[in-house]
C-alpha cells in the first residue's frame, strides 16, 4: 500500500493511541479528521439536503445528538488503483457504543478524502474523536482490470478535498 502511494499519510504499523489506527492484518484503519458537519435539518433527503442543513464544526471532540448523525472525513487521502476496490467497516469500539459509520466502496481509480457518515443510534448524546481510528478499509484486488473505473465514468465525488454532501 505504501509503495503504490495509495494512502497518505500512511502508518505502516498499528498505532494504539486512543482508538487504534494504521496498517492491520488485511486492511488499513483510517483516522477521523477534525472537520465535521452536524446534521440540524428537518428532512434528510438526498434530493433536498443542502449545506444549510448542517452546522460546521472543527475540533478534537465532536458531539453527536441522540438518534442523529454527522458527516466527517478521513485524515488520510486515498488513491485507489484500477485493479483494487476498498470496502469500509466501522471500528468495533464505536459500534459497542451505538455509533456506526457508513462509507460507500472506494471504487477503482477513485481518489480523495473519504466522506464518512457517522450515526449515533443511541438515545444519548455521543462523542467521536479526531486523530483516532474511525473505520477500516479492506482492499480486494482483482485478477483483471475493471472494464470501467470511477475515473472513466467521471464520478461526481472524485478527488474529494473535504466533506461532500449529496450531489444529484
Amino acid at each position: 500500500m505504501a509503495q503504490k502511494g495509495m494512502i497518505y499519510p500512511f502508518y505502516p504499523e498499528k498505532i494504539k493511541k486512543g482508538i487504534s489506527f494504521g496498517l492491520s492484518s488485511y486492511g488499513y484503519d483510517f483516522t477521523l479528521s477534525d472537520e465535521f458537519m452536524i446534521f440540524k435539518g428537518k428532512i434528510a433527503s438526498p434530493r433536498k439536503i443542502s449545506e444549510n442543513d448542517f452546522e460546521k464544526f472543527k475540533g478534537e471532540v465532536c458531539k453527536i445528538p441522540a438518534n442523529s448523525f454527522v458527516l466527517g472525513r478521513s485524515e488520510e487521502y486515498f488513491k485507489i488503483p484500477r485493479e483494487v476496490i476498498g470496502i469500509c467497516f466501522g471500528k468495533s469500539t464505536y459500534a459497542r457504543c451505538g455509533i456506526v459509520i457508513n462509507v460507500t466502496p472506494l471504487e477503482p481509480e477513485w481518489e480523495g478524502y473519504i466522506t464518512i457518515q457517522i450515526a449515533n443510534l443511541s438515545s444519548a448524546e455521543s462523542e467521536i474523536y479526531a486523530g483516532e481510528g474511525i473505520g477500516q478499509v479492506i482492499f480486494l484486488s482483482a485478477d483483471e482490470l475493471c472494464e470501467r473505473s470511477y475515473k472513466d465514468l467521471s464520478g461526481k465525488y472524485d478527488k474529494a478535498k473535504g466533506i461532500e454532501i449529496p450531489k444529484i
